[in-house]
């Protein structure tokens, strides 16, 4: 995996106002969770050695994204093909309570780091057999902080995953930031962000499956919005990335397309200026340091959630209950 650092940044001299963060944007071992977990734990390793404080990997990035749904003919109903990959996929999603994710725990503890990480999530307060798309929060003590399952699936996703709920829309301290995070589309809902900005959010994470068509514009239009530094973390997919035991994996890349997803990864800082511009293509951990005395300056003349909001006018009201099909008293 190649490094990709910024160059040219502009710091203030206080190193207290200084976070050091990485984008790991790396291709799942598809549709295999011990696999793919291994090499995100490799990654963070790798994140640690470069002293970052905080690593992002991509949207649904264990065991990877269902791209085989626009490719085999996915909303056929009762069809015997979508069930086989759909079983597969359940197989092989993320139980968190059983576990899962305890290696990756520890790799953030011992790299003194904080993780998001995208994951197909397999819910047992949800039956178990439905998906969601789940942004994980990991602190430097290897704790997880939130779960934010997805709102909204878009598009051909919602053939696979389920609508989450507003129970992960929280941000969490990070040395001198605020930090946040939200699953690709869900950065372009206005009061989602506005959730987390009202939360006084000044560092937003947007996962993606990966494509350069979803970062170039969306990355700096929120930085400009909020007045933060924004990382967006992309996945990669590449056809050597499908395993050659995947279900319908002829079927998949029959249309010989060099990237089922080519990453696009970036970084963007308060003033929406490319501080990382998107990387495409490659492997790469990209590696920055942020300086939150450019988030302040920036919220001198805009700040969304303080001195240019007018909650006497317009509020919302956020639902942070876990949804639940019933609730039981004993």
């Amino acid at each position: 995996m190649k490094l990709v650092e910024a160059t040219g940044t502009v710091l203030s001299p206080n190193k207290q106002e200084h976070l050091k963060v990485g984008i790991a944007q790396i291709a799942p071992i598809w549709l295999n969770r011990a696999e793919t977990l291994d090499k995100v734990i490799d990654c963070i390793d790798q994140a640690a050695e470069q002293a970052c404080k905080l690593v992002v990997f991509g949207e649904a990035m264990v065991p990877g994204y269902p791209f085989w749904l626009e490719r085999t003919d996915g909303a056929r109903f009762n069809d015997a093909k979508q069930k086989a990959l759909y079983a597969h996929y359940v197989d092989q999603s993320v139980t968190i309570e059983r576990g899962d994710l305890d290696g990756v725990c520890e790799a953030a503890k011992a790299g003194d780091m904080a993780v998001y990480l995208g994951v197909m999530e397999r819910a047992p307060d949800r039956s178990g057999h439905s998906l969601y798309c789940s942004l994980v929060y990991i602190n430097n003590q290897g704790e997880i902080g939130s779960v934010h399952r997805k709102l909204q699936p878009t598009y051909e996703e919602r053939l696979a995953w389920a609508p989450g709920d507003g129970h992960g829309l929280r941000v969490h301290e990070l040395e001198p930031f605020k930090v946040g995070g939200l699953n690709c589309f869900e950065n372009w809902m206005p009061l989602s962000r506005a959730a987390l900005y009202a939360q006084g959010e000044d560092l937003h994470v947007a996962v993606w499956p990966g494509g350069l068509h979803n970062t170039e514009d969306t990355t700096r239009f929120i930085a400009k919005e909020s007045r933060s530094y924004v990382l967006s973390a992309s996945g990669l997919m590449r056809p050597e990335d499908c395993p050659e035991k995947t279900p319908a994996r002829d079927e998949i890349l029959s249309e010989g397309e060099p990237y089922l997803a080519n990453g696009g990864s970036c970084i963007a800082a308060p003033d929406g200026s490319w501080v990382v511009p998107p990387q495409v293509g490659d492997e790469v951990l990209i590696t920055a340091v942020l300086d939150h005395s450019l988030v302040r300056g920036e919220r001198q003349n805009f700040d969304p959630a303080g001195h240019y909001s007018r909650p006497d006018v317009t509020r919302l009201h956020v639902n942070r209950k876990r949804q639940a099909l019933a609730e039981f008293e004993d």
